[in-house]
């Protein structure tokens, strides 16, 4: 266990966790604040609250996200075991699912402006809409950014401690973004 430590302590890796938890700290504040400020949007009176349905694309990106969420944590698991190549292609398959959820969620916009509902309107708790996925597109972007690093390790066989540990990162950020998703739905299937 102590050469682990080691191991770890040399490739300098625990600053890097702490910054990616700063990030994803710094982001829940953020995403509470626009939140917030729907909330209060909408609280203010009548024509102010969300009175269109979400798209269809939504519960479906969803279900997508929870299942890319399973087969991360699956690649993880493969990664621990030492079976690098059901660590490439549970990442390959994540990947593929945070694609499909980003064109899940840009169907989404398109249904809505094929109903006339824009992103500029008179009702900004619409516009809340189409900042809160744009903003956690965003955030699915950088994670796919994250699974794209462990991926390279996997290929580039690093030493075990940068490849677990680029897995580590990868599951803990996905995992989040897949959280805070599932968050904004429910906040938004609420608000309706």
């Amino acid at each position: 266990m102590q050469s682990m430590n080691n191991e770890v302590d040399r490739y300098n890796l625990q600053p890097k966790k702490f910054i990616m938890w700063l990030f994803m700290i710094s982001s829940i504040i953020f995403f509470a604040g626009l939140t917030s400020g729907f909330i209060v949007y909408s609280g203010d009176g009548a024509g102010k609250s969300l009175n269109v349905p979400l798209p269809k694309a939504f519960i479906y990106s969803t279900v997508i996200i929870i299942i890319s969420s399973f087969t991360l944590h699956w690649s993880y698991l493969q990664t621990k075991r030492l079976k690098f190549e059901g660590q490439k292609l549970g990442l390959w398959i994540t990947l593929v699912l945070g694609l499909v959820f980003i064109g899940m969620q840009i169907y989404g916009w398109a249904v809505w402006t094929d109903l006339g509902i824009f992103f500029i309107n008179s009702n900004a708790s619409i516009s809340f809409v189409y900042v809160f996925t744009l903003t956690h597109i965003l955030h699915i972007i950088a994670g796919l950014i994250i699974i794209l690093t462990a991926l390279a390790s996997s290929y580039k066989k690093l030493p075990n401690v940068t490849n677990l540990f680029r897995m580590e990162i990868a599951s803990i950020f996905w995992h989040f973004v897949d959280i805070l998703w599932i968050y904004l739905y429910v906040f938004l299937l609420l608000s309706q």
